[in-house]
């Protein structure tokens, strides 16, 4: 599927709880942002990722999520075809994890911006 895999809500929050090692990408736009996002997450709106994912760390495990999947879907799509090894796409985006009574927190998107 696209040199990429789906996690639901629950693989993600367990991967969380154990500590696993991977890179959270918020691509919604700086608006949505501001209503929230899964914690730990860092914000790179889906239409800068081409000019930042040279920036990126290959070796870790990336996973991408947007309001309802869609957008991570493309990110995810995109980074696979850059060489990135394990990247995965939150089914259901951020509204799955929401509709599992998962917490969000605020997030300043300027701080939190990937560079």
């Amino acid at each position: 599927m696209y040199g990429f895999q789906e996690i639901t809500a629950d693989q993600l929050k367990a991967l969380r709880e154990q500590g696993g090692a991977f890179t959270l990408i918020d691509v919604r736009s700086p608006g949505e942002v501001a209503r929230g996002v899964i914690d730990g997450a860092r914000h790179l709106p889906l239409h800068l990722l081409p000019m930042s994912v040279q920036q990126m760390d290959k070796s870790q495990p990336l996973v991408f999520y947007c309001l309802s999947g869609g957008r991570s879907a493309q990110a995810a799509a995109f980074a696979a075809s850059q060489g990135f090894g394990q990247v995965l796409n939150l089914r259901g985006g951020i509204s799955a994890w929401v509709n599992r009574g998962f917490p969000l927190v605020s997030c300043p998107v300027d701080k939190d911006t990937l560079k």
